[in-house]
């Protein structure tokens, strides 16, 4: 059983930047054996793929819609995954959530991810 924390979300104007954090504990002996996405949803919609870094190699996925803008990266002595956010639009306002042990072969899928975290919100508004 693997618990999934995120912090690091906001309140933003746009244009502005956030770094989103997802910390991993559990039983296991490195992070870079999961593949770790993060998704956002806003009430209403549903949860969508954001981005995604692979397990090992650590390839990165990410949605067009946030590509070049945002960065998927981790820390594996720290277990954390992070999401650099900059370019904020008012578009970007969601609830993010992080996953582990899925697929990254391409923009990151709910249906395949087992473990999630309950989110943190990031808000962009003047």
């Amino acid at each position: 059983q693997l618990h999934i924390v995120e912090s690091g979300g906001g309140l933003v104007q746009p244009g502005g930047s956030l770094r989103l954090s997802c910390v991993v504990s559990g039983f296991f002996q490195s992070l870079d054996i999961y593949a770790i996405g993060w998704f956002r949803q806003v009430p209403g919609k549903e949860r969508e793929g954001v981005s995604c870094i692979g397990a090992v190699g650590g390839t990165t996925h990410y949605a067009d819609s946030v590509k070049g803008r945002f960065t998927i990266s981790r820390d594996i002595a720290k277990n954390t995954v992070y999401l650099q956010m900059n370019s904020l639009k008012p578009e970007d306002t969601a609830i993010y959530h992080c996953a582990v042990n899925g697929l990254c072969f391409q923009v990151p899928r709910v249906s395949d991810y087992d473990y999630w975290g309950q989110g943190t919100q990031v808000t962009v508004s003047s």
